[in-house]
């Protein structure tokens, strides 16, 4: 099984920005984390990260017939890109939404999740180990 992991604007600078919300881990150690979480799961996995939403869709549309599954952080993208949440829909490749901070708790603009209208699951407010619960999660289904 493959997985392809896309955390979007802002993950980059994990350990920098935020530390009350996100904490002071860095992107390096939420890769290797990952890493480590689809080895454990008998899984293969790659992760990409972009501050640019048409990235997002490239590495999404990329995925089409190669991944099994997809992992997505799309940090403020997740509530206000239409045009991911319609490449998720067009791919069809099964999706998990991630996010490490709480988003419903937070600022009320982000209670609305395009993506979630388009994942199967939605996981906030775990840190990094959101990301190993959907690595499960999508493991467990195949």
């Amino acid at each position: 099984m493959k997985i392809l992991v896309i955390n979007g604007p802002n993950l980059n600078m994990l350990g920098i920005r935020e530390k009350e919300i996100y904490g002071s881990r860095t992107y390096p150690e939420l890769v290797g984390y990952i890493e480590r979480c689809a080895e454990a799961a008998g899984v293969e996995v790659e992760v990409v990260q972009t501050n640019h939403e048409g990235a997002i869709i490239d590495f999404i549309q990329n995925a089409y017939g190669k991944a099994d599954g997809i992992i997505i952080n799309g940090g403020g993208y997740t509530h206000t890109s239409i045009s991911i949440m319609d490449a998720l829909k067009a791919v069809q490749i099964p999706a998990v939404e991630v996010h490490l901070s709480d988003i419903h708790s937070r600022e009320s603009f982000r209670d609305h999740s395009y993506l979630s209208m388009v994942c199967e699951k939605t996981i906030c407010g775990k840190g990094f180990e959101g990301y190993k619960e959907a690595i499960d999660y999508l493991a467990g289904s195949k």
